[in-house]
């Protein structure tokens, strides 16, 4: 694959021609995940037809593969370092392939939502391996920020393709068609994995402590359900309630790691100062997009009435901006410092966000313009924090470190959807009330009341003039929801402007091959280097050792 840097030298190798491979074959399993991100949503109305879900199934066929994927990351990503990162991606492969059979061709609503709990833990194994082995197989600080430019460019790739073919797709086949895409792309990971992949693991890792798994579980499962029953239902005791239980169940699981010789999770990693606000920097700018981006799709499809397909062929120009930035950011900081790319990259996000707020004037052309922008700005920080969060960590950690990347950004955006969107919902309603005429069916505008969607269904219901008489105010204050939603999204990025200037400007270029002064593990760490191995060939905190398994 590649030479490991020998020991007593800081200078790290260079990738070869195996490992650019090795980059393509985890770079298609990561523009897998970003897929199944939005296929579901516009394959709902034909699977609403023909399984004829309840509306809590429906819910819970929707959401549980967030819940499983956001409450295992953290595990898989620690199992990887123990066991083989290879192992657990190519493990997670299988199990995605199967479980997206089973959910092409689930019989019932209750057989769907099993394989989508199976595609959930299925995906929090592939996620974290696919960032840790980036890591493992890119140690030269430039060439592991341009890998990891890739990976972000990756995903962003998914998420632009994901509307449009998955918009073809059920416009050719039947909604079980967009899980069948999965089956080949995980075919070739199966096939080609083995071949350029080698298996890194943390040979002195220890056992994986069970009981900590099931507080790890038990802290962010209850979190990200009363985040999203916040979203759907707003503040009430359900989800104050599951919020306090999965903050008790996480001081819990804290206090165990500390206790461990061997934690799930080493809680020094936070005590790196660049580790720490890059992935702060992750989840508030997951917050910030999730928040919006929710407003953005629905106003493409329901104020400006464009099919799904459509709406994500207006989407493409501004995932083509994030991945050019998210390629060129690395670049960049070869000899810029990272905190000064980060700044300038999100003021231009703040810029795509604050025309979003002119949108009611505008209309569909301000909406590109900003959102080009806003996902321009996000390139860079999708690729640098990705790399800072992941190569501030000591590479035997890698997996873990990977893990709190992926499940920081999908709380994130869980917050986003809940607590930003749900500012945008509270301007629309408070929009729309006594705006509604009262040749408007009672039934009618008390559903449109309730949300934009609900709107859109009732006035399809209405004749076209009464519909039309419920749709002009409807989109107002759509719109106005919209613009409130930008305005709170602006504010946070340039409040992350200030925070990554402050607690990032000591990270200096790559290219000038100095360190990072804030990568510093404290002494009491099991990772910390014993000053009395330094130099020798079994310093795994210098040099992560790649096991041979046959690939």
């Amino acid at each position: 694959m590649h030479v490991t840097a020998s020991a007593g030298t800081d200078v790290p190798a260079k990738a070869d021609r195996r490992a650019w491979l090795g980059l393509a074959v985890l770079a298609l399993a990561t523009l897998l995940l970003s897929f199944d991100v939005t296929l579901l949503y516009l394959a709902a109305p034909q699977l609403s037809a023909d399984l004829d879900p309840s509306s809590t199934q429906m819910l819970w066929i929707m959401d549980i593969y967030s819940f499983m994927l956001a409450g295992l990351m953290v595990t898989m990503g620690t199992l990887g370092d123990r066991i083989g990162r290879r192992k657990v991606l190519l493990a997670g492969a299988v199990a995605f392939g199967a479980a997206s059979l089973l959910a092409a061709y689930a019989p019932s609503a209750e057989s769907l939502i099993a394989a989508r709990a199976l595609l959930g833990v299925a995906g929090a194994a592939i996620m974290p391996s696919t960032l840790s082995l980036t890591a493992a197989l890119f140690r030269d600080p430039r060439q592991r920020a341009f890998a990891m430019g890739i990976w972000a460019a990756a995903f962003s790739v998914g998420i632009a393709l994901g509307p449009v073919i998955g918009g073809l797709m059920l416009e050719a086949f039947w909604w079980g068609s967009v899980f069948l895409l999965a089956v080949p792309i995980m075919g070739v990971l199966l096939v080609a994995g083995p071949l350029v992949l080698p298996d890194y693991r943390n040979p002195g890792a220890g056992r994986l402590d069970l009981v900590s798994v099931v507080l790890s579980m038990a802290a962010i499962l209850p979190v990200v359900y009363g985040i999203k029953q916040m979203a759907k239902h707003g503040v009430d005791g359900v989800s104050v309630g599951a919020l306090v239980l999965g903050a008790v169940m996480g001081v819990w699981f804290a206090l165990r790691q500390r206790r461990l010789a061997n934690p799930l999770l080493d809680l020094s990693l936070f005590s790196n100062r660049s580790f720490s606000a890059a992935l702060g920097t992750s989840a508030l700018v997951g917050a910030a997009l999730g928040g919006t981006y929710l407003f953005i799709t629905q106003y493409l499809q329901l104020v400006e009435e464009l099919s799904p397909l459509e709406s994500g062929l207006w989407l493409v120009p501004g995932s083509l901006a994030l991945i050019g930035t998210s390629m060129l950011a690395p670049v960049l900081t070869r000899r810029v410092r990272p905190a000064y790319v980060l700044a300038v990259s999100m003021l231009v996000s703040a810029v795509g966000y604050a025309l979003l707020t002119q949108v009611g004037d505008g209309g569909l052309a301000v909406m590109i313009t900003g959102f080009i922008l806003l996902y321009a700005g996000t390139g860079p920080e999708m690729a640098l924090a990705t790399d800072l969060v992941v190569g501030s960590a000591p590479p035997e950690k890698a997996g873990s470190a990977s893990a709190m990347h992926s499940t920081g950004g999908e709380l994130g955006i869980a917050f986003g959807v809940a607590v930003i969107g749900s500012i945008g919902t509270a301007v629309y309603r408070d929009e729309l009330s006594g705006k509604i005429p009262e040749s408007v069916p009672a039934d009618a505008a008390s559903a449109a009341e309730d949300s934009m969607a609900a709107a859109h269904a009732a006035a399809a219901e209405l004749p076209d003039d009464v519909g039309q008489a419920l749709m002009e105010p409807a989109r107002d204050a759509f719109v106005s929801g919209l613009g409130a939603v930008s305005v709170v999204a602006t504010a946070l990025i340039v409040a992350l402007v200030g925070l990554v200037l402050v607690a990032l400007r000591h990270v200096p270029p790559s290219g000038t091959g100095a360190s990072d002064p804030g990568d510093t593990v404290p002494d009491d760490s099991p990772t910390a280097t014993d000053p009395a191995n330094a130099g020798s060939e079994s310093d795994t905190t210098r040099d992560e050792t790649p096991v041979p398994t046959g690939g």
